[in-house]
């Protein structure tokens, strides 16, 4: 057999790496006696730094490279407001995505929508091509219909990177409205 199984790594992450088990041969059974076969870091300089605690990690392949996808990191702030670890003043939620209100808000209405998920910008869930992205849009677009925004107009916004004023390494949309807003932005 030359196909490859899903593994699945629950570990403690640190400053210094983070490793994920090597996907076996599908007729390996090396996994499945206790021993851990370990990866290259998954950072080249031996880790991911910005996070510092636990994390399951996901790796799985059978045609190409392996996908990563990490659901919760706890250290993040939105990932605990998803989790309901924090409190936040939800507006909706659903499966996949979940919307609260911004604590410092830019416009009458002010809300995030987030993934629940953990992907650290709209790149990277872009990326991951699962329809999240989709679901995150049309999640956005529920949240202006319930606030009495979508008829007047709303913004969408999301930030990537520092330079754009991303704060939380979490995605998520700012949903905006409930006043007139100007061009261009910033």
């Amino acid at each position: 057999m030359s196909g490859h199984q899903t593994v699945c790594l629950r570990t403690r992450t640190s400053p210094h790496a983070i490793y994920a088990l090597a996907a076996a041969p599908a007729h390996d059974s090396s996994l499945n006696d206790g021993s851990q076969k370990l990866a290259r870091p998954l950072h080249q300089r031996g880790g991911a730094p910005w996070v510092r605690s636990r994390a399951t990690i996901y790796v799985s392949g059978v045609a190409g490279p392996p996908h990563v996808k990490i659901f919760r990191v706890p250290d993040c702030l939105f990932c605990g407001i998803a989790a309901a670890d924090i409190p936040a003043t939800i507006v909706s939620a659903n499966p996949r995505t979940v919307a609260f209100r911004d604590i410092n808000p830019q416009a009458p209405v002010h809300v995030l929508v987030i993934t629940r998920d953990h992907h650290a910008n709209l790149a990277e869930l872009a990326a991951a091509g699962d329809g999240l992205l989709a679901d995150l849009v049309a999640h956005a677009h529920e949240v202006a219909v319930a606030e009495g925004i979508a008829e007047s107009g709303y913004r969408v916004v999301f930030n990537t990177g520092a330079e754009s004023g991303q704060t939380v390494n979490h995605v998520h949309a700012h949903v905006l409205g409930g006043r007139p807003m100007t061009w261009p932005p910033g």
